[in-house]
């Protein structure tokens, strides 16, 4: 039987194959085509009416009569059975839920009237369209396509709305062929003067269309390509000519291309017209087409033919934003924006479209940070912290130097937050050698003062060794004790280190992630500062603070970065940026160098090396594996020390060395008993030696530009001038725009803005811990301004409803945060 259990599936296939094969009437292993779909239609599922029933009739015999039918009938009649199915699955699905709940009350019946000629659309009965409405039950779609869209993870109506184009292909252009210029995508109106369908002569499974198009005012030639046997029949290619008849007029779009030939249209599509001003029906020629993203399995027309079935419930979408807001902003009404993003009617509208939908991703993000910052501030801080006392009074007596005035404008932003009553949550960020770390003393010595207790955690032990080592030199004239915790220290050490925490008699902990050891417990912690701290995990992070009852927390970065960065990874934080550096730092010579001129680097790093300085050798992560950047790093060690520098001492520092391994490179360094230090990128941060003068970074367009950055800060720390050697192997123009950048600016917050530029968000923080919110349109490098002004709207609300008494912007941001930020809290 054909049709004893209802197998919509199967039936939708086979007329999608057929149309797809230009409807020949193929033959499958026991029916043609057209039989198949006269036994179907002939035998109509059971829980259809009597009327349904008529139809399915009647379709039977519409395909009795298919294989005499000329091709455009063939055509529209397929298209009339497809959308028939799909009317009586949705039918068949009411019934079937109408018998299994016999309690409800029965549905209002709508019946078909009798069918229409195959070239009309079928008068299905006409259902509402919800926004929470499971797809499957959209009339227009089905099972089939439902599945499909399933690939996509979208269910609902609401689903798909809200499913934005990556993209848009502008066909809506109509010009003439003596217009066309190559590159453009355009759409052109024209009369068919010659059709040709024929196998390729050099290729014999290669079928090709050839249509010759004339307009007033010249000629062309477009070419479709079928690739395979099936379209070798000369039966199928002498139906193809029959769609094209020679006189009729032709809609076409397509990207213009060069050919031997001339110009045409690449992967033309193309519709027949009753006339040059007819209306063009596609939704893939003549104007703004949706590019979505897609899976493997699911047609790109399936996703727009499903969206242009849902666009009428955009009705039913209230806008959240008030007309106020919208009008200060500029913003056009939610429901007009989805439309345009789908099916714009010009550049315009989508662009006026993309800017509405990119506000409202950046506004619901800023409005989530800016509730979080504000249920923080809520909340009662145990620590209470005078900005002034004998401890900070007296660090500021034996500072060997003057503090700039960008590090007195942040130590204020500081000792004002630990005067409130709400615990500090303050992001500082400064560039290399902008002296972050007297800063954050302040507020140590503001904590101890009170009587409270700090920890400065770094994420690595060379940096937190590094911050000891600075911290012991001030607290030793202050006669204060301090201690270190990493993964190195002692079992006795770690005990005595623990029970002092716990008394209370240790006021400061330096340390790496040993500091969120379920075993060390502090007296009364007031104050957290977490050094690069974008290197820690969120709960690495939370982990530090919740040692404390609500401490007060500084987080400091020496990799700034934009703007448009830390409002969207840190919309919850203040944040203060050192943006200057101590009197006498001086600029450093930096040089981008090919693998041609590696001779005068290494005459200047002999100079250097003469007059009693040193150097890093810096090499990249060449592969993900750490074994394989051991063995370049040791390579380059050995060739070094043997034949190119034997009369120096050339020490090794890489990421697989033992933490005792490494304490003794970097001392040896230090104390100049090695002169040359070849290094991956370990030394990025946290290794201070200002005889060192030289960096030499090889395969430096390896690296992102703030990397680079970082690196070259090792460098330029004494009174001597210092350089940076950038060696590259790439020729490309890219790698040259980007080390260029490098050559001509000192300014961190400039290079990171670059880096941004060239390399986007996920690349500049890296992609393991970068807390990057999953924008669907929104672009944090082209969209900077909407940013800025989403943020100033979020600030107006919060200001103006605190409470956010407007409950449809309440339960759109509860929505829209939690599906941002995957329901994690960043800080």
């Amino acid at each position: 039987m054909v049709n004893s259990q209802p197998d919509w599936v199967r039936w939708q296939k086979a007329l999608e194959v057929e149309e797809k094969n230009g409807f020949v009437d193929l033959i499958g292993n026991q029916y043609r085509f057209s039989e198949f779909l006269c036994l179907t239609f002939g035998k109509p599922p059971k829980l259809l009416d009597s009327e349904w029933r008529k139809n399915w009739q009647e379709m039977a015999s519409k395909f009795a009569k298919y294989p005499n039918l000329p091709i455009s009938d063939r055509e529209n009649l397929v298209k009339l059975a497809k959308s028939f199915l799909q009317a009586s699955e949705a039918e068949c699905q009411k019934v079937w839920q109408r018998r299994s709940n016999p309690t409800e009350e029965p549905e209002t019946q709508e019946t078909l009237q009798e069918l229409p000629i195959p070239n009309s659309q079928l008068p299905t009965p006409q259902l509402e369209i919800s926004l929470d409405q499971p797809l499957t039950e959209v009339p227009k779609l089905g099972i089939t396509k439902s599945r499909h869209l399933a690939k996509l993870g979208l269910y609902t109506v609401r689903d798909l709305l809200f499913y934005y184009p990556r993209d848009h292909i502008d066909y809506s252009r109509r010009v003439d062929i003596s217009q066309l210029e190559a590159g453009e995508t355009v759409t052109i109106v024209a009369t068919i003067k010659r059709c040709e369908c024929f196998t390729s002569p050099k290729n014999k499974k290669l079928t090709i269309l050839e249509i010759v198009l004339q307009d007033r005012y010249a000629k062309m030639r477009l070419s479709r390509f079928f690739a395979g046997n099936q379209y070798s029949n000369r039966g199928w290619q002498e139906s193809i000519k029959r769609r094209y008849p020679v006189g009729s007029i032709i809609a076409a779009s397509g990207l213009v291309k060069e050919t031997k030939y001339g110009l045409t249209l690449q992967d033309p599509e193309m519709e027949m017209l009753a006339s040059p001003g007819d209306n063009i029906e596609s939704i893939n020629i003549g104007r703004v087409v949706p590019v979505y993203p897609l899976t493997e399995g699911v047609p790109a027309d399936v996703v727009r033919q499903a969206v242009m079935a849902v666009l009428p419930a955009t009705a039913k979408i209230e806008d959240p934003l008030v007309r106020g807001l919208r009008d200060r902003y500029g913003l056009i009404k939610l429901p007009e924006a989805i439309n345009n993003i789908h099916f714009p009617t010009d550049s315009d509208s989508k662009e006026a479209a993309r800017r509405r939908l990119v506000f409202d991703e950046f506004f619901y993000l800023q409005l989530g940070f800016l509730k979080r910052r504000q249920t923080l501030r809520q909340t009662q801080a145990s620590a209470i912290l005078a900005p002034t006392g004998q401890l900070v009074e007296k660090f500021y007596q034996v500072l060997p130097f003057k503090l700039t005035g960008a590090q007195q404008r942040v130590i204020n932003d500081i000792l004002n937050d630990l005067q409130k009553t709400t615990p500090m949550n303050r992001l500082v960020q400064g560039d290399v050698g902008a002296g972050k770390t007297v800063v954050a003393v302040v507020a140590i010595l503001a904590a101890i003062q009170a009587g409270y207790q700090a920890a400065l955690m770094a994420p690595t032990e060379v940096l937190a060794e590094q911050h000891y080592r600075k911290l012991v030199s001030w607290f030793n004239l202050l006669h204060l004790p301090v201690e270190l915790l990493t993964g190195s220290t002692k079992t006795a050490k770690r005990r005595e280190i623990h029970a002092q925490l716990e008394t209370g008699e240790l006021p400061l902990l330096v340390g790496t992630h040993a500091l969120i050891q379920d075993k060390v417990n502090f007296h009364s912690l007031g104050l957290v500062v977490i050094d690069e701290q974008h290197r820690f995990g969120v709960h690495q992070r939370a982990k530090l603070q919740q040692k404390g009852a609500q401490p007060h927390v500084l987080t400091m970065t020496a990799t700034p970065i934009p703007r448009t960065l830390a409002l969207t990874l840190h919309g919850d934080l203040d944040v203060s940026q050192i943006d200057e550096l101590p009197p006498g730092r001086q600029a450093i010579n930096t040089v981008a160098l090919s693998g041609r001129e590696r001779n005068q680097a290494y005459d200047l790093i002999r100079r250097e090396l003469v007059q009693g300085r040193q150097v890093y050798i810096v090499l990249p992560l060449v592969e993900e594996s750490e074994k394989l950047d051991v063995r370049a790093a040791t390579v380059e060690y050995e060739k070094l020390q043997e034949s190119v520098f034997p009369e120096f001492k050339v020490g090794l520092l890489h990421g697989r060395m033992t933490s005792a391994e490494k304490d003794q490179a970097i001392n040896d360094f230090r104390e100049n008993q090695t002169q040359i230090l070849v290094a991956t990128t370990v030394i990025e941060v946290g290794v201070d030696v200002p005889n060192a003068t030289v960096m030499l970074i090889e395969n430096a367009e390896r690296f992102g530009l703030s990397q680079l950055h970082q690196l070259r800060g090792r460098v330029g720390r004494g009174t001597h001038k210092s350089h940076c050697l950038l060696m590259s192997s790439s020729t490309s123009a890219d790698s040259r725009q980007r080390l260029s950048v490098l050559e001509q600016s000192q300014d961190g917050f400039f290079i990171s803005e670059m880096d941004l530029r060239f390399r986007g968000p996920g690349q500049v923080l890296g992609t393991r811990q970068s807390g990057l919110p999953d924008f669907a349109l929104a672009s944090l490098v082209e969209d900077q301004e909407v940013l800025n002004l989403a943020r100033d709207a979020a600030e107006l609300v919060m200001l103006q409803d605190q409470h956010l008494q407007n409950s449809l912007l309440k339960a759109e941001l509860e929505y829209r945060y939690q599906k941002l930020m995957g329901g994690s809290i960043l800080t």
